[in-house]
């Protein structure tokens, strides 16, 4: 079967293109070339990719990064949140795993999630079957692999508080499965082996329904009334610094509210810079040196990027 593909305008050299070509020949999932990232990220900002792959599944996956290799072409996984893609785009080959969406139940109350799940799916998945041990990812709109990558985390705990396993496709086509005993995770980050997560195995516990339903509730009640959730963002901007709230260093330099072009400090939680409609990549990465430099010469404080750059400038 030919994978669904479809163009935009010519931007490359024959060369090239037939290495792209070459790179996503045979995939049964998307191939889109050229395709705009504003799409795929919740900042809705971002230049195009030369070439954009959604997987049809773990089998496309290996065959992708395989046929890849061979062309020597540069590949990167695109998790759509927490990133900010700069607004020239990306170069070679950019993979989404949206379509990894499988849910497995395994014994000892153990849940498999392929990457592309998100993590209220998953989260609705667990309760219905009675199963806590994921109450702290209530609101977070990420992929169960981008919060393996990230170590994601709330005030009520981290991803690797849940995880078992995680599923690797190595840079050489290999499925490796790694146990957590073996993943060093810290804060923000997770020391995997080289490749692209494809699956992750979440320990739980049992649970009464109605009592994780609450925490989930109350949680979610929480971050509404606290995070901008109703405009495009990429959630954190900054990692805390030690003892303290970046959101509340960047209020306490009188940030809330700075602006460049359409890119804004959120009114609402001072570590989320929000999309107000046409930002730009350069809109939003002005807005971050101005709010660091005003951080650093009135708080004292450098603050370091939780959020991931990538892209051309």
């Amino acid at each position: 079967m030919k994978p669904n593909v479809t163009n935009g305008p010519k931007r490359k050299s024959i060369r090239a293109e037939r290495g792209l070509a070459s790179a996503v020949a045979g995939l049964r999932g998307v191939v889109r070339f050229n395709a705009p990232l504003k799409e795929y990220t919740s900042f809705r900002i971002g230049g195009p990719a030369d070439v954009l792959v959604e997987p049809a599944d773990v089998d496309d996956v290996v065959r992708l990064v395989t046929q890849t290799r061979t062309e020597r072409l540069p590949i990167f996984v695109l998790g759509g949140t927490n990133v900010l893609v700069r607004d020239k785009g990306i170069r070679g080959v950019v993979v989404s795993l949206e379509k990894l969406r499988r849910i497995k139940e395994e014994p000892e109350f153990v849940l498999y999630a392929e990457a592309g799940v998100g993590m209220p799916t998953l989260i609705g998945h667990a309760i219905r079957r009675s199963l806590a041990g994921l109450e702290w990812a209530a609101g977070i709109p990420g992929t169960v692999a981008g919060c393996v990558v990230m170590n994601a985390g709330t005030r009520l705990g981290e991803m690797k508080d849940s995880v078992k396993a995680v599923r690797v496709v190595s840079p050489k086509g290999a499925l490796i499965d790694c146990p957590a005993e073996a993943i060093t995770f810290g804060y923000r980050r997770a020391a995997l082996p080289p490749g692209i997560v494809v699956g992750v195995w979440l320990q739980l516990r049992p649970g009464v329904k109605a009592e994780i339903e609450k925490v989930v509730k109350d949680y979610l009640h929480y971050r509404r009334e606290t995070q901008p959730l109703t405009l495009p963002s990429a959630g954190c901007v900054f990692k805390n610094p030690l003892n303290d709230s970046a959101g509340r260093v960047v209020d306490a330099a009188g940030l809330k509210g700075a602006s460049v072009g359409d890119a804004q400090v959120s009114t609402k939680h001072a570590n989320f810079i929000v999309n107000q409609g046409h930002a730009s990549s350069k809109d939003v990465l002005s807005l971050i040196k101005k709010v660091r430099t005003q951080v650093a010469r009135t708080i004292g404080i450098t603050l370091e990027l939780e959020l991931k750059v990538v892209g051309e400038a």
